[in-house]
């Protein structure tokens, strides 16, 4: 009899040691295998052998006929339990799908490679392909409409030559659709589209193909499909890196770009990370690693570069509004003369828009926190402005600016549902769709990108996806209704992501198909974030963003953890946070704790939210900190957002 320490996929495994099983052959390090935990069958894998134990063990049930995980995918696997701190069960979830099934005779698995057809290389393009010959992290800096997506073609075509495959990531599934297209007419069957929309059949054989395929593969998703089990990696892009959708909600908490730079290395692949606005954070360890930054500063279409008109509107001033409160005379006539040319408008709306703002409609005065220097929360249950970052309160809430002595201060916001309603009163017979979270799955982009991108929709409104990578080439008007939206929120990433999602929003309609125009609607209008985002200037904006996140103890200088309980009362919560506050500081790490403060979502599935903030230049403090956790109390290491 052998035995083996076995890696379980079950949400009720909570332990982070392997479980012993025994069998009568010897197996391999990475088997899939069927195991009973207690009552349940569940499927795992083997991570290694061992001795017999003084305990009585179970024999596995089952060997599936497959090969085994690569060495790779369980050296990762091992390096997120101990770097992201998560039960083992929860990790097994990333690596296996929920069912194994083994191929059989009626399971379709052509293989066909066509001969390229895309457009020739720009001279930037080529550049970009020369510098990034090495298996190497690269940092691949290129403005929107610049051809990222034909670099990604072309590198993948490389590792195909010598055998190595490739895994292309997108944030969105929304995306999927326009960036599988590109790679399906190159690589044809050898190019998977898998995401979580597909059926549970559809996603497990393609998990199959990819364990069991010996030529090369370009598989193309969302951040899971980074665990694909691929036998030769030898690429892993990662398009638009700088989204939020990269950052695992779920245990375990992982952040993409660093899972993938470790599996890089395991595998000896080249790691590219695209962005048409790279995160402070990767800029900041492309140029303290000494990694390439790689830049594309030209449209792909060069010869036909059109710069796009960019309009500030302040939503101060209500003469800019005389036939709507929302919609600028200057947007309106916009969208009018898109729609008499047959072209495309898109709207954009930040979806998180839903936090109060307190700020001064006559001079744009916001009430900001002294400590932080970020936007507070006024909470109408307390009548109460917070800090949720450091718990700084005032109960003085202004009536009166500050500033300029006016009345004008305001808590106001707006959803994409009432801009959807107002255009339908503006616009009688335009075609009107709207793309946010609220969407059936029918609606969704990723199942209407070919008929919009086609003309099927006059005037496009959403939120955050709608700013994401798309190429619309009927696309002449992008408005945006309040720019300040995410520039308000009460967090340390307020400032990137507004420069993020403004400058993404004016690149839909800057990729050289027709003239656009921008109409950027904002109570700021001298605003330094958003100047620096319409006039492209990144250079400035990342060395103001740093400044302050050295000044007030944010990354890249400082690693986060966040850390938040529920309870039945506010009190209770309360309570426990400053209670565990307390045995934190008795573990003596130097570390700096922050609050406690309620969460900014405090009520939540009628409990009460308490949170704690966690910093340390010494990131295996917090993973200290996460060891001595009590077993009722939330986490999140490196949290993008202290939301």
């Amino acid at each position: 009899m052998f035995y083996y320490l076995v890696w379980v996929r079950s949400n009720r495994y909570h332990s982070k040691t392997p479980l012993t099983y025994s069998y009568k052959h010897k197996l391999l390090s990475g088997s899939l295998i069927q195991v009973k935990l207690q009552s349940l069958i569940v499927d795992g894998f083997i991570v290694g052998s061992t001795t017999k134990p003084r305990f009585k063990t179970k024999e596995i049930d089952l060997v599936y006929d497959l090969p085994p995980i690569n060495t790779a995918i369980i050296k990762l696997a091992k390096w997120i339990l101990e770097y992201y701190p998560s039960p083992i069960g929860s990790v097994t979830q990333q690596i296996i799908p929920a069912k194994i099934r083994v191929i059989g005779p009626g399971d379709d698995l052509v293989d066909t490679l066509r001969a390229p057809t895309e457009p020739k290389l720009t001279q930037e393009q080529q550049s970009v392909i020369e510098d990034s010959v090495d298996n190497d992290t690269y940092l691949l800096y290129g403005k929107t409409g610049s051809g990222k997506t034909r670099i990604y073609t072309e590198l993948t075509r490389s590792a195909f030559k010598i055998g190595k495959s490739a895994i292309i990531l997108t944030p969105e599934i929304s995306l999927t659709s326009q960036l599988f297209n590109s790679f399906q007419s190159q690589f044809g069957d050898r190019a998977l589209l898998i995401h979580s929309r597909l059926t549970s059949k559809q996603r497990q054989l393609l998990w199959l193909r990819c364990l069991t395929s010996d030529k090369p593969l370009v598989v193309i998703g969302p951040r899971s499909a980074l665990f694909s089990p691929l036998k030769n990696l030898g690429l892993i892009v990662i398009d638009e890196a700088h989204e939020a959708a990269y950052k695992q909600e779920q245990m375990p908490h992982y952040q993409t770009t660093r899972v993938a730079s470790v599996l890089s290395k395991l595998t000896n692949s080249k790691l590219i990370i695209g962005s048409a606005t790279p995160s402070v954070a990767d800029y900041f360890m492309a140029e303290n690693k000494s990694k390439k930054i790689l830049r594309l500063t030209k449209l792909a279409k060069e010869s036909d570069e059109i710069k796009p008109e960019v309009v500030v509107v302040d939503l101060k001033d209500k003469s800019n509004f005389s036939s709507s409160h929302l919609i600028s005379d200057r947007l309106m006539d916009s969208i009018k003369l898109s729609l008499n040319n047959n072209e495309q408008s898109l709207l954009y709306l930040n979806r998180r828009g839903t936090s109060r703002l307190i700020l001064c409609q006559n001079c744009g005065w916001e009430a900001v926190c002294p400590n932080c220097n970020l936007p507070l929360v006024y909470h109408a249950d307390h009548h109460q402005l917070r800090c949720h970052t450091c718990g700084y309160k005032e109960d003085k809430i202004p009536s009166i600016c500050p500033n300029c002595d006016n009345d004008s201060i305001i808590f106001r916001t707006v959803g994409t549902k009432a801009i959807v309603d107002e255009i339908s009163r503006l616009f009688v017979t335009a075609k009107i769709a709207r793309f946010d979270t609220d969407n059936l799955k029918e609606e969704t982009m990723a199942n209407q990108y070919d008929s919009i991108k086609n003309g099927s929709v006059d005037i496009l409104i959403g939120t955050q996806l709608l700013a994401k990578g798309l190429d619309l080439p009927k696309l002449s008007t992008v408005g945006v209704i309040q720019a300040d939206t995410s520039l308000y929120l009460p967090d340390f990433s307020a400032q990137e992501r507004t420069f993020q999602l403004i400058t993404q929003v004016i690149g839909r309609v800057n990729r050289g198909h027709i003239k656009g125009r921008a109409i950027i609607q904002t109570y700021n209008p001298d605003s330094q974030i958003i100047k620096q985002a319409i006039s492209e200037d990144y250079e400035n904006f990342y060395k103001n963003e740093l400044l302050d996140r050295e000044r007030f103890h944010f990354p890249p200088y400082y690693h986060l953890l966040k850390l938040w309980c529920r309870r039945s009362s506010s009190k209770n919560a309360e309570a426990a946070a400053h209670k565990l506050k307390t045995e934190i500081g008795h573990l003596n790490l130097g570390v700096q704790i922050e609050g406690p403060t309620p969460a900014f979502h405090e009520k939540f599935q009628n409990k009460y939210q308490w949170q704690l903030v966690v910093k340390s230049t010494n990131r295996k403090h917090l993973t200290d900190v996460i060891s001595k956790l009590p077993a009722n109390w939330s986490y999140d290491i490196d949290p993008l957002n202290l939301l």
